[in-house]
């Protein structure tokens, strides 16, 4: 059976079936556990955003609350997967990612390396990506390329409720360690989502919209936007495919490289700032691999490489939508 309900709750959804399946499913994560019976509360907070509310009162102490050391939980959790015990860690939000980035550059992406491929680390860590809440210089960032940089981790950033549930069930069942970077301003976006567990294999990019005159790539907060812009597009005569990456790491190039090889027009999105970012990367991989392919110089749309304002004025200015996706497809076509 298939509903419509919240990327948030297709978050949830996936949590509370994997728990059900797998005993041994630990959950750590900073207010997790907070407030049951306090205050006329009578559940739990379910984290920052209350993405696993709900589950403390089903699974009891396999729900950990932590304080906020994230140095200090992240730690235990590669711990805890390294013997055997799968995790679902939170860190609320990744621009707190560089407090236990030790603990995930040199712990856990180099595990498996390190004992001969022998060892095995079933960690996923959620967190929250990009802005559009007003949450400041420091709740909004979106650093998701930064973790592609690293072996040994898989990134993944859904833009749909239905992605959301099959990728984090995908990334729970891996062996890890994985980065599950949740959009946080498509928490309430709603979407089709089966009611049945099922998983989503990494690596397998979306092909959202079907055209052939130039290729809108693209993933995560920015989906939605490229979508809007195609459709605004396609009443001028241009039609854009749209691809949705889906996973940043492993990264489906091969779609990404059919596509421009079908259309010859390039334009990369991310939300990130504008160095490094995963339109760079895409840019650079589509240059060097099918250059006779493009008829024209790709283009990149990202936000301005400026802190993430908190003036909800300022801030609507600085994330990247579907105008500026229009303007590039414009200055491409020409």
């Amino acid at each position: 059976m298939t509903r419509h309900v919240s990327l948030k709750s297709a978050i949830n959804e996936a949590l509370d079936q994997e728990m059900a399946r797998d005993p041994k499913l630990l959950i750590f994560g900073q207010d997790t556990a907070g407030g049951v019976d306090a205050g006329g509360e009578t559940d739990t907070w379910g984290g920052v955003l209350g993405v696993t509310r709900g589950l403390y009162t089903r699974y009891g102490d396999r729900v950990i609350d932590a304080p906020p050391t994230e140095m200090a939980y992240v730690g235990a959790a590669v711990g805890a997967a390294l013997s055997g015990f799968p995790v679902v860690a939170e860190v609320p939000f990744i621009d707190f990612m560089g407090v236990c980035f030790d603990q995930l550059l040199n712990q856990a992406a180099k595990m498996r390396y390190m004992f001969g491929g022998t060892a095995e680390i079933p960690l996923v860590v959620r967190t929250m990506v990009g802005a559009g809440i007003n949450g400041a210089a420091q709740h909004s960032q979106m650093l998701t390329a930064m973790f592609t940089h690293i072996p040994g981790l898989k990134v993944v950033c859904p833009s749909t409720p239905h992605d959301a549930k099959g990728l984090m069930i995908e990334a729970i069942r891996d062996r890890g360690p994985v980065i599950f970077c949740e959009p946080k301003y498509l928490y309430e976006t709603t979407g089709p989502v089966a009611e049945a567990p099922y998983a989503i294999p990494f690596g397998q990019a979306h092909l959202a919209r079907e055209g052939h005159d130039v290729s809108i790539v693209t993933y995560g907060p920015m989906v939605p936007r490229a979508l809007e812009a195609a459709t605004q597009l396609a009443e001028t005569g241009i039609e854009a495919d749209v691809i949705d990456l889906r996973t940043l790491s492993p990264l489906d190039i091969a779609t990404v490289l059919k596509s421009v090889q079908k259309t010859g027009r390039l334009v990369a999105a991310d939300e990130a700032h504008p160095r490094c970012n995963m339109a760079t990367d895409i840019v650079a991989q589509v240059t060097r691999q099918c250059f006779t392919s493009l008829k024209a110089a790709p283009q990149m749309v990202s936000a301005p490489h400026t802190p993430v304002p908190f003036s909800p004025v300022l801030e609507k200015a600085y994330i990247p939508g579907a105008e500026q996706i229009m303007a590039a497809v414009t200055r491409i076509m020409a």
